[in-house]
């Protein structure tokens, strides 16, 4: 399914959502401009894989769902092409990395005392792994970057797209639309 609104000429940051929760199988994207306005929006409809795909499958039936079923196929369609996708799933990055026609990066929140200023950036010990600070008052958040593009350039490049976006938006609140625009889906559809 569809929502795409044209804004030609604007930033745009890609959100991934893929679920696999209690058995059923589903993902969204949301693209928004650097205020967090929405300018596109996919979904999927939920899968439950069956009996006999869960046996044929095995151990790589989630990975089969999550990466070539969802993510590829609502990444695939956006119209609005982001200029970074952001998801906040460990096991999505290298596969977002790959399917995807912009950077990607796992934007996840902490707890610790912010930095010193906004933009300023701390390595960590995972590799590709750093703290940002995105905006002058909130805690830092953790951004990794898929491993073979973990160069420290290419972080600072994320992190002043993240710091300008964060300027007019809170960075993980599209996660939480999303998650509600997905339940709100599955009302609609009869979903228990």
């Amino acid at each position: 399914m569809t929502v795409v609104v044209s804004h030609s000429g604007t930033k745009n940051l890609g959100y991934v959502l893929v679920d696999g929760s209690e058995g059923v199988f589903r993902g969204a994207v949301l693209v928004t401009d650097f205020r967090g306005i929405p300018a596109d929006f996919r979904y999927t409809d939920p899968l439950r894989p069956s009996r006999i795909e869960k046996i044929l499958y095995g151990s790589a039936l989630d990975v089969y769902l999550k990466e070539e079923l969802i993510l590829e196929s609502i990444v695939g369609a956006v119209e609005v092409q982001p200029l970074l996708w952001v998801c906040r799933d460990t096991d999505l990055l290298e596969p977002l990395s790959r399917t995807a026609k912009a950077k990607a990066v796992l934007l996840a929140p902490t707890n610790r005392a912010p930095l010193d200023a906004t933009g300023d950036m701390e390595k960590q010990n995972d590799p590709g792994s750093y703290l940002i600070q995105a905006d002058s008052v909130s805690a830092p958040l953790r951004i990794s970057l898929p491993l073979p593009k973990s160069k420290e350039e290419e972080a600072k490049a994320v992190a002043a797209m993240l710091v300008e976006a964060a300027a007019t938006m809170d960075l993980l609140e599209p996660f939480s639309r999303m998650g509600k625009a997905l339940a709100a889906l599955g009302e609609e559809h009869g979903e228990q």
